[in-house]
């Protein structure tokens, strides 16, 4: 369980609305966690994390335009960027890697999302 704290301000970026509704559901049901936004692709997860300045970004890798991976580099190039998660469809072999690389705290297969899993992420990027 979380300390009392401001809430943790998410960003949801994937291109498959089923599953931009299925993470805002775990946010929204998160103590401590808040949407903030959603974006579709890569460009407009750039833009809208420097616009409202997330803590946290729930980043899908495969979407058209930049993907996940890309859009990961140009958000840790911003002033004071936040935290982000790498998700996939994939297992986690051929992205955990890619993912840190881009400075992504960690890679988390969808199929093991969760409420668990946000607050584990928050608080293991705290620690680093």
């Amino acid at each position: 369980m979380m300390e009392h704290m401001e809430n943790v301000r998410v960003l949801i970026v994937d291109d498959q609305l089923p599953f931009r509704e299925a993470s805002r559901m775990v946010v929204e049901m998160t103590d401590g966690f808040e949407l903030v936004g959603e974006a579709e692709n890569g460009e407009e997860a750039v833009e809208m994390a420097a616009d409202l300045k997330p803590d946290l970004v729930l980043m899908d890798v495969q979407m058209p335009g930049i993907d996940g991976l890309e859009a990961t580099r140009r958000i840790m190039d911003l002033h004071d960027p936040p935290h982000v998660l790498v998700m996939s469809t994939h297992e986690s072999g051929n992205y955990d890697g890619p993912a840190k690389d881009a400075g992504a705290v960690g890679f988390v297969p969808k199929s093991s999302f969760g409420m668990d899993t946000l607050e584990d992420v928050w608080a293991a990027s705290q620690d680093s």
